[in-house]
């Protein structure tokens, strides 16, 4: 199938029927051969992905035809409840249709990705080779075609997010996600940020180069915004090539990206209790604007449902032994403690969401005290006297003037951008 690129032709974002036939071009001379498709789309915190809606479409096109399974890429985030199945799919897609992928138990290795080639593309920074394992029904599970459906969007580990990444660490395994967690802290991430060619997406590109060329993937990728209310998909990527990829990063450059003429001094975030329920998720309030954040400036989040920091048992133990306490000091602990080591995402997760130092960080969270916010190394806010300061319902997007003078800027939902000084971001 040659590859299908599908542009809206104005801000309003394509519309169904245009996405409908898009999909059944991708489908076409195919369908009556399928016997059992696997659709492998986001979870519910990548709900602005217009993933949902595309896989109940795909759901209804191949239903009466073939068997249709989904497995949610999960990675380590915790599975879909039964109230974000419905709200991100809809209620046509029958429950025991659902997988959940355990990127503990669920894996096989299909091949490494040696150390030598890891050396060579990260500077030198680290040298151990990276077991690439899926999901054991991606390659034992008799499917005829397997749809990966997700977002390009900014991503702090990768660059950009999606494409193979869905494959490799959304449907991947204890080495893979671990390790690469940790080259791209190690490597840095405003070296990475918003940008293609980053030493994890290499490694991805190595793992589908040599590893992956048999299975029968097609790729959907999308590009959206989400204004007032309502998801937008600017453009539809459709094809198992590269290069329609690269076109999704070259539109989500440009609609996910802001580029600010001057740093900010205070910045205000505010996270969907729906979408984000731990610091794991949350912290996108950190690494998507640590690149717009003055020297000395704060950042405050507004985090209604945070009730955890990990979004699984071992990982949350982890941050609140150690917390989030700087690139430097976590690197140092990484090579001293045996439980990093052994769990590599989290110690780059704690890199992740610390600002060095830079600036400071203060959560006002619905569901965590006072002292087991200060015992990760972040500032306290109570929720409701954040609300006092800080109202929601009465900020817009971008800077505001408060009643009482203070400017600060707005950011309603982190998940879907990357803000960042110009001056950053263009001398890294």
């Amino acid at each position: 199938m040659e590859g299908i690129i599908l542009k809206a032709a104005d801000n309003r974002g394509l519309d169904a029927g245009q996405i409908r036939a898009a999909l059944e071009r991708a489908l076409e001379g195919r369908k009556d051969s399928l016997k059992k498709v696997l659709l492998l789309p986001p979870d519910f915190t990548r709900a602005h992905s217009g993933a949902g809606d595309i896989t109940a479409m795909l759901y209804e096109m191949l239903k009466d035809t073939c068997q249709v399974d989904i497995m949610p890429a999960l990675g380590t985030h915790m599975p879909v409840s039964d109230e974000e199945r419905i709200a991100f799919f809809g209620e046509g897609i029958p429950k025991e249709r659902f997988i959940v992928h355990n990127w503990r138990e669920d894996v096989i290795k299909i091949g490494e990705v040696p150390g030598q080639y890891i050396k060579e593309i990260s500077e030198g920074l680290m040298e151990d080779p990276i077991d690439v394992e899926v999901n054991w029904r991606l390659v034992k599970g008799g499917y005829d075609l397997i749809i990966s459906i997700g977002q390009v969007v900014p991503h702090e580990v990768v660059g950009m997010a999606n494409y193979s990444k869905n494959i490799f660490v959304g449907c991947g395994g204890y080495s893979m996600i671990n390790k690469t967690h940790m080259l791209g802290a190690v490597y840095g991430m405003e070296r990475i940020m918003g940008r293609d060619h980053s030493p994890v997406r290499k490694v991805f590109d190595y793992a589908e180069q040599h590893f992956a060329k048999d299975m029968p993937l097609m790729y959907i990728l999308t590009v959206t915004t989400h204004e007032e209310g309502k998801v937008l998909i600017h453009g539809l990527f459709i094809g198992r090539e590269r290069r329609l990829f690269e076109e999704a990063v070259a539109l989500s450059q440009q609609k996910n990206m802001q580029f600010l003429d001057e740093p900010l001094h205070k910045v205000v975030v505010y996270l969907d209790p729906q979408e984000f329920k731990s610091t794991w998720l949350g912290n996108k309030a950190i690494y998507r604007t640590r690149m717009a954040i003055a020297d000395g400036g704060e950042l405050i989040v507004l985090a209604p449902g945070v009730r955890q920091f990990g979004e699984d048992r071992g990982n949350d133990l982890l941050i609140r032994k150690y917390g989030y306490v700087g690139r430097e000091r976590v690197l140092k602990l990484w090579k001293e403690q045996k439980d990093l080591q052994e769990n590599q995402s989290v110690a780059a997760h704690l890199i992740h969401g610390s600002s060095d130092g830079r600036f400071t960080i203060t959560y006002a969270p619905g569901h965590l005290t006072r002292e087991e916010v200060e015992g990760v190394n972040f500032k306290y806010m109570d929720l409701e006297e954040a609300y006092k300061l800080y109202n929601p319902e009465k900020l817009k997007d971008g800077f505001n003037v408060l009643e009482n003078g203070e400017r600060i800027f707005y950011i309603s939902n982190p998940a879907l951008g990357l803000w960042a000084y110009r001056g950053r971001f263009f001398s890294e």
